[in-house]
């Protein structure tokens, strides 16, 4: 899963937040070096990927992506499913995804010297440019993925991608419904995160 879906399956926990977030900077057994609750945000982390990767219906929406993006088909899907939980952010929070974006990166401001040298670098622009919100629509996924494009390995496909994106703009929606709600009770069950319902959770 992508950022928004990180954070939001951290609960109310700062440093489960942390955790979380930082999950893909930190490798192997690095994780010892935080404190209790960021440790516990990264093993989380780390599940959550594990149970995504293996889900069949994540497997279907990557397929549109494998012709140019090949084993970063799932980055695109990440990325895409973090749109969908923007569009349908009121079936799952009470909360205003203003309101969860400003603790975010209120929480990383406040733990700015603990957090790995690669997120210190690109933290203060990613607070600038609000890349969270970013996601709520078409023009802020071209440009997240324009972005990447440039500055990771990821393909330089976004005009390409952006296609297939509004031609399979609602079988992606309906994936990452039937999706997400599975990978809410896992986190729930497994991992004992509150997680505030929506208004009407659809499940």
């Amino acid at each position: 899963m992508n950022v928004l879906a990180h954070i939001y399956l951290s609960g109310d926990s700062e440093e489960m937040i942390i955790g979380n977030y930082i999950g893909d900077f930190v490798k192997g057994r690095d994780y010892l070096k935080y404190p209790e609750g960021i440790r516990k945000g990264i093993i989380l982390h780390r599940h959550i990927d594990a149970f995504t990767d293996r889900h069949p219906v994540v497997a279907r929406s990557k397929i549109h992506f494998t012709q140019r993006y090949h084993k970063y088909a799932g980055v695109i899907t990440d990325i895409l499913y973090d749109h969908y939980l923007t569009k349908e952010w009121d079936l799952f929070s009470r909360r205003p995804l203003e309101s969860v974006t400003y603790n975010f990166y209120r929480a990383m401001v406040n733990n700015f010297e603990i957090l790995p040298d690669n997120v210190r670098e690109s933290m203060p622009f990613f607070i600038i440019d609000n890349w969270l919100e970013t996601y709520q629509t078409r023009v802020g996924i071209k440009k997240v993925l324009k972005t990447l494009s440039m500055r990771t390995s990821l393909p330089k496909e976004t005009r390409w991608a952006m296609r297939v994106f509004k031609a399979q703009y609602f079988p992606l929606q309906e994936d990452f419904m039937e999706f997400f709600p599975q990978l809410i009770e896992y986190v729930e069950t497994e991992f004992g995160v509150v997680i505030s319902p929506g208004i009407s959770m659809p499940f």
